[in-house]
């Protein structure tokens, strides 16, 4: 049985703006004057204080995890609650301190620090969908193709400092090698297929990746079941590349080379090895990928009406 009026917040004070421990009194005390008993453990990389460890330690004993953190943070801690038997999961608050914090703003969870520590402990219940690729779960979005690896492979230092544009930086200096990108697939989802060379993948729960706003072709939803299918097709010269980007950075979703619709599961297969990124982070190499939509997986306090 999961345990009574008992939060454990997990803090990764690594994370983007590092700003987490200036908030932890407010935090302990807006769980203490509401009943609950506060455990707080640090998340440090590279040690036995992973989320995953500390979570699994206090499995069953919790009704809340809260994590402070960026997407990659929000991740680990999503896996391991959604690694639980459905009846026995904690609901997950979550007060973002990343560089760019996708999903947090698709949830609406609030940019300032203190309406976001407010909606973190008093906000609405809200349970939204969890994608998983090959076994791992992820929030938002996973990829594969040019560019995908950029959030991961970005200095966490140049994250900390520059934010959203570091992210554009990495990108402009890999744009050379990612426009000769091209990956042979086939492509299956929910009874439909397609083939053809890609320069990039997505599936999507989220109106923005990497501060990208993507099309959202039909609406996205968060708990609806579905995901959106991004894919870019190869382009065959700079020409075509710029109508790409063009369409990109408009939104306008009427270009030949994209398409974008809302799936319930795909599967990609290729004669090669494709890197994949989840959330942000790397997420593995493989022919063959098979991504599910769990729905209403995990719930969530947020702002704004009840979902």
């Amino acid at each position: 049985m999961i345990g009574e009026n008992r939060v454990l917040i997990l803090i990764n004070n690594t994370a983007g703006t590092g700003r987490a421990l200036d908030d932890i009194f407010d935090i302990i005390s807006g769980y203490a004057t509401k009943g609950y008993e506060p455990v707080v453990y640090p998340i440090i990389p590279g040690t036995e204080l992973t989320s995953e460890n500390i979570i699994d330690k206090y499995r069953g004993q919790v009704d809340t995890i809260m994590c402070i953190g960026g997407d990659g943070t929000l991740n680990h801690v999503m896996s391991s609650i959604v690694s639980m038997e459905a009846d026995k999961r904690p609901v997950l608050a979550y007060i973002p301190s990343g560089s760019t914090n996708d999903f947090a703003k698709c949830l609406g969870i609030p940019d300032t620090r203190e309406a976001a520590i407010d909606t973190a402990i008093n906000g609405r219940l809200y349970s939204y969908d969890v994608g998983r690729l090959n076994g791992r779960y992820f929030n938002y979005v996973a990829a594969f193709g040019a560019f995908s690896e950029i959030s991961y492979d970005t200095d966490q230092t140049l994250k900390n400092v520059m934010g959203y544009a570091a992210y554009v930086i990495n990108a402009i200096t890999k744009l050379p090698q990612n426009i000769n990108y091209s990956c042979p697939m086939r492509i299956e989802y929910d009874g439909e297929a397609e083939e053809g060379e890609y320069v990039f993948g997505a599936v999507c729960n989220s109106v923005t990746v990497g501060g990208m706003k993507l099309f959202g072709r039909g609406g996205v939803k968060l708990n609806d079941g579905l995901m959106e299918l991004l894919l870019i097709r190869a382009p065959k010269n700079f020409g075509e590349l710029n109508s790409i980007l063009t369409s990109l950075a408009t939104g306008v979703d009427d270009n030949p080379y994209i398409s974008s619709r809302l799936v319930s599961h795909v599967t990609f297969r290729s004669d090669n090895e494709v890197t994949w990124s989840v959330d942000g982070e790397y997420g593995g190499e493989s022919r063959e990928s098979e991504i599910e939509v769990l729905r209403k997986a995990v719930t969530i306090r947020r702002s704004g009406r009840k979902g």
